[in-house]
């Protein structure tokens, strides 16, 4: 059900250090860094992220939370994108390719109505 979720740091630095030490016992590390986010997991599958509450354009104490659900294929990423449409939901992103996650990554987000970002998502071959 859940592909993978996000939460929001405060203080980004901080929670580097701690999500680095508590994750590795676990057998998790770092997976994927773009600056304002990190992503862990294993074998090349970022599962939770960290992002800095202070950058970007939702930036401050009341940041959304980011949760992503599976999809079978694109035809469900595109029926889910369609059904949150009609029931008056923000477009985040139409579902699309997004190769700077990983090649195959099929995905659309929209904000649910209390402001969260709630994407669905499948993996292509």
């Amino acid at each position: 059900m859940i592909d993978h979720v996000g939460i929001n740091c405060a203080d980004y630095a901080r929670s580097q250090q701690f999500y680095d030490a508590v994750l590795e016992v676990l057998g998790y590390t770092r997976q994927l860094d773009v600056g304002v986010a990190i992503g862990y997991g294993r074998d090349g599958n970022p599962t939770f992220w960290i992002a800095d509450a202070t950058a970007g354009e939702a930036s401050g104490p009341n940041r959304e939370v980011h949760v992503a659900f599976s999809a079978a294929g694109p035809a469900q990423v595109q029926a889910f994108y369609d059904a949150a449409l009609r029931l008056g939901a923000e477009s985040l992103h139409a579902p699309r390719l997004w190769p700077e996650y990983h090649p195959g990554y099929f995905g659309a987000f929209v904000r649910d109505p209390d402001g969260n970002n709630v994407e669905a998502v499948c993996h292509q071959a």
